[in-house]
């Protein structure tokens, strides 16, 4: 048995196959796992029956099949989740795919939105190269606390 591309130290039979063959994933993740699987492997039938009804008009299969063509995955990292376990409805997974394209890498970075239908997860929408909002630091006064936590006045220990 071999390594499962999807990057999870399982072996494709117990990790993802399944899933491709038709068993509900468990999770938005190992969905979402799966998807990369089956664009990896050429298995459009997944990529299809495992979108959202409201996405089915998007899907062009001889597209996806095309961008497909001649592409090897270079691995998979999921960087984030919110929800989508197995006790959730709805849940969303932050992922970056690689790809090689003729012999040039490529990178998918998505955050994806995932629904439970029917028991059932599904894909129902992508949002491509998310922004995380910028942080904002707070101005410490040369009298506050030291945010160190050193008990001192700002001034008087880093700030000085």
């Amino acid at each position: 048995m071999s390594q499962c591309p999807c990057g999870l130290p399982r072996p494709y039979d117990e990790c993802c196959g399944p899933v491709i063959a038709g068993r509900p994933a468990a999770t938005a993740e190992a969905l979402m796992r799966s998807r990369y699987v089956a664009f990896v492997r050429g298995e459009m039938a997944h990529l299809e029956a495992t979108l959202a009804p409201e996405k089915m008009d998007e899907f062009d299969r001889a597209e996806v099949e095309a961008s497909a063509a001649g592409l090897s995955g270079l691995g998979l990292d999921v960087r984030a989740t919110a929800g989508g376990g197995e006790e959730d409805d709805a849940g969303t997974v932050e992922y970056v795919a690689r790809f090689k394209v003729k012999g040039q890498p490529h990178a998918h970075h998505e955050l994806a939105s995932f629904r439970r239908e029917q028991g059932r997860w599904v894909y129902a929408d992508g949002q491509m190269n998310p922004k995380s909002a910028p942080r904002q630091a707070g101005k410490v006064g040369r009298n506050d606390p030291c945010p160190c936590g050193s008990g001192k006045k700002y001034k008087k220990c880093c700030g000085g």
